[in-house]
């Protein structure tokens, strides 16, 4: 009796393993779209950081700022001007931003309009979340500035620092594309 008993159990035991395993392979059309719309994504998300990659090593990108702010805490501004960029041609760069001026307030905007033939100090690092760009420039002045990129590869954005020895550093947020 006791062998019947452990001879039935053992068997439905393999009956239940056997359709469990059976559903598993006999996902229903949404379930199997799912996870075919989960690869594609996945796939084009790894596409698209290892073109942004290929974008950040070419030295041939463009930042598109989308909104300004005086560090330490000056208020934040949103840039609606599609015009203000900066282009990085290899060794080039094609700068018009904005720039928060003054010692002491009250600061003033100001543009900063030049293209640049020669980035002093450039340096291409590579990040856990994905590049950091830097060059320095006196920019036809008397002082240097220092422009620090924190690129972000899966997202596209990047964090611009403009650092200057006699002002506030400026920051901006904005977008990377590639330039053609």
């Amino acid at each position: 009796m006791k062998r019947f008993l452990f001879v039935a159990v053992a068997l439905l035991c393999a009956v239940a393993t056997i359709s469990v395993i059976g559903q598993k392979k006999n996902l229903s059309p949404k379930e199997e779209r799912r996870e075919v719309r989960e690869q594609r994504r996945a796939q084009r998300l790894a596409e698209y950081e290892k073109m942004m990659d290929s974008i950040i090593l070419s030295h041939n990108f463009q930042f598109n700022p989308q909104t300004m702010q005086r560090q330490p805490a000056g208020p934040m501004r949103t840039i609606m001007n599609p015009e203000y960029n900066i282009g990085v041609w290899g060794s080039v760069a094609d700068i018009c931003l904005p720039y928060i001026k003054g010692y002491t307030p009250p600061y003033f905007v100001t543009v900063l309009n030049y293209t640049i033939p020669r980035l002093d100090n450039f340096l291409t690092e590579q990040t856990h979340e994905g590049w950091m760009v830097s060059f320095s420039s006196p920019l036809f002045s008397g002082t240097t500035y220092t422009f620090v990129f924190e690129i972000y590869t899966r997202t596209g954005g990047a964090v611009l620092t403009i650092k200057n020895p006699w002002y506030s550093d400026v920051q901006y947020s904005g977008t990377i594309t590639q330039l053609y």
